[in-house]
C-alpha cells in the first residue's frame, strides 16, 4: 500500500490529511482505478475565516503568519488521526502552488523539512491539479473526462485525459466566479466570506426580479466573463438603495440565477466537443470542482444539463471542494503511480501562477510570474 501525507496551504485554509492506496488482489489486472481502494485515513483543516472577516477579505501576511503558527500541530494531528506515525508514510506532498506565495512557501518549506529530516520523498504538487483529480478519490473515475474548476481564482473548463495531461478549452476572460462571488457579497454588505453567504441569502430571495445579463451566453467563443454581471449587479443595488434584506435576498438569487445560466451555456458547448472528439466513450463525464462547486444551485443546474446530455455528473463532497489537504495527498500519489513525480523536490521555489494546462496560450493575467490561466 502507499500512504502519502499531504499539506495544503495556498490560501487561508491550513491543512494536512493522510491518503492510502492499497494495492489490488493479488492476482488482479488493474484495469481501473476501481480496482484499488483509496481512503482518506485522516483531513484535517484549519478555517482562518475569523481572522480576515473584519477586512472582508484574505490577508496574505496574516495568513502566512496563521499557517506558520497553525501547521505543525495540523500536521501531528493529522497522523493522530490516521493512526499512523511519519514512519509509517511513504512520501510528503505539499502544495507548491498556484495561491497565495507567502502561504505557500511555509506548506512547502515544512514539506522539505520534514522530508528531508526522515528520508521521505517530496512531491511539490499543483493545487488545481488536487482539484482536477479529486474525482478519482472519491468516485474512481476514469480517463478522460470534463473538468468545469470553479474557485476564487479560476473558472475553467480543461479536458482532463490522464494524469498530468490536462488541456484548458475555456477560462474567464476577466473575474473569476468565486472572485465575482466575493466582490457582489462587498457590494451588498454581506459577511465574509462572500459566497456562501450570496448563496444563503439567495435561497429567501426571488430570481426573477432582476434580468441580469447572462455573460457570454450563445457567443462562439468559448470563454467565460462575469465582469459584466459584477456591474450590472451594482447598478441595481445603487439604483434601488437603501437595499431592505428583501432586496438583498433578490439580488443575490437572481446574481446566482444568472450565474447558473451563464456557466449551463458554456459548459453544454464543452459537452457537444467532448463527445466529437470522443464518441466511442461509454460514460463520459462532467466534474465540477473548486470551492465554488459547493453551491447548491450551481450543482442542480449542471446535474440537469449532464442528464439531458447523457453525461455523468461528478462533485465531490463540500468538504473536498473547498482547499483541504487529502486531494494533495491523492495527487501525490497519482503521480507515483505514474512514474511522474519529482521525489526530489528539494529545490522546487514556490509559485503563485501555475496553469494546468501549461502549453495553451494564456488569455489573461501573464506577466513576469506567469501565466495565471
Amino acid at each position: 500500500m502507499i500512504r502519502v501525507l499531504g499539506i495544503e496551504t495556498s490560501c487561508d485554509e491550513t491543512a494536512a490529511s493522510v491518503v492510502m492506496l492499497e494495492d489490488a488482489p493479488a492476482g488482479a489486472e488493474i484495469l481501473s482505478p476501481r480496482i484499488l481502494s483509496p481512503q482518506i485515513l485522516s483531513n484535517v483543516i484549519l478555517s482562518q475565516v475569523e481572522e480576515h472577516a473584519a477586512f472582508g477579505g484574505v490577508v496574505p501576511e496574516i495568513a502566512a503568519r496563521a499557517h506558520v503558527e497553525a501547521l505543525d500541530g495540523i500536521i501531528e494531528a493529522a497522523l493522530a488521526d490516521a493512526g499512523v506515525t511519519l514512519a509509517d508514510v511513504d512520501a510528503i506532498a505539499a502544495t507548491a502552488g498556484p495561491g497565495l506565495v507567502g502561504g505557500l512557501i511555509v506548506g512547502l518549506m515544512t514539506a522539505k523539512a520534514i522530508a528531508s529530516a526522515s528520508g521521505k520523498p517530496l512531491i511539490a504538487v499543483n493545487h488545481l491539479e488536487g482539484h482536477a483529480l479529486t474525482a478519482r478519490l472519491t468516485d474512481g473515475l476514469e480517463f478522460p473526462y470534463l473538468l468545469l474548476l470553479v474557485s476564487g481564482g479560476h473558472t475553467q473548463i480543461v479536458r482532463v485525459a490522464g494524469v498530468g495531461d490536462y488541456r484548458r478549452w475555456a477560462t474567464t476572460i476577466d473575474d473569476a466566479l468565486g472572485e465575482a462571488f466575493d466582490k457582489v457579497a462587498k457590494m451588498l454588505a454581506l459577511p465574509y466570506p462572500g459566497g456562501p453567504n450570496v448563496e444563503t441569502a439567495a435561497a429567501k430571495g426571488d430570481p426573477t426580479r432582476f434580468a441580469f445579463p447572462r455573460p457570454m451566453k450563445g457567443s462562439a467563443q468559448p470563454d467565460f466573463s462575469f465582469s459584466g454581471l459584477k456591474t450590472a449587479v451594482r447598478q441595481a443595488a445603487t439604483a434601488i438603495a437603501p437595499l431592505s434584506e428583501q432586496d438583498v435576498a433578490d439580488i443575490c438569487a437572481s446574481f446566482q440565477s444568472a450565474v447558473a445560466d451563464a456557466l449551463a451555456d458554456r459548459v453544454a458547448r464543452a459537452l457537444l466537443r467532448f463527445r466529437t472528439d470522443y464518441p466511442d466513450k461509454a460514460e463520459p463525464a462532467l466534474v465540477v470542482a473548486g470551492g465554488v462547486a459547493a453551491n447548491r444551485a450551481i450543482r442542480e443546474t449542471l446535474e440537469r444539463l449532464c442528464a439531458e446530455n447523457g453525461f455523468r455528473f461528478v462533485a465531490p463532497p463540500h468538504r473536498l471542494c473547498t482547499d483541504n489537504a487529502a486531494m494533495i495527498a491523492w495527487a501525490g500519489i497519482e503521480r507515483l503511480n505514474a512514474d511522474m513525480a519529482d521525489t526530489d523536490a528539494f529545490d522546487f521555489a514556490p509559485r503563485s501562477r501555475w496553469p494546468l494546462d501549461e502549453v495553451s496560450t494564456p488569455v489573461v493575467g501573464s506577466g513576469r510570474r506567469g501565466a495565471k490561466a
